[in-house]
């Protein structure tokens, strides 16, 4: 399927839950890795604000991306985000939604405008 590169620039994104380990497998417990590379995948949680709007997403970011620095609350960088489309057939159940990766995640400032407002 198509990935499609997420233009962050005008967003605010904090972090809402700390980074974990991606499993590939809930049973097993396999942790899940990058096919490319074969580097340990972890998950982090984000509220992408952007014109008024906001979304709660899981962001997959490879072990090496995890910044150190981070605080939940506190605004990120999600450099490289992209989302792809996938579905799948689960228990005869047909399901589908939108995975979101990123390059890496870092500490942020909040943006210029929104501090500004405040002053």
């Amino acid at each position: 399927m198509r990935t499609i590169r997420v233009e962050a620039s005008a967003a605010t994104i904090l972090l809402t839950e700390a980074p974990e380990p991606k499993v590939r497998d809930r049973q097993t417990g396999e942790r899940a890795m990058d096919t490319v590379s074969g580097e340990p995948l972890m998950t982090i949680g984000v509220v992408y604000i952007e014109e008024g709007e906001s979304s709660l997403i899981k962001v997959t970011v490879p072990e090496s991306g995890i910044s150190e620095g981070l605080a939940l609350g506190a605004p990120v960088s999600l450099p490289g985000l992209i989302a792809r489309p996938w579905e799948s057939v689960f228990n005869g159940q047909q399901r589908h939604g939108i995975a979101f990766r990123a390059a890496a995640v870092t500490p942020a400032a909040f943006p210029a405008a929104a501090s500004g407002a405040a002053a």
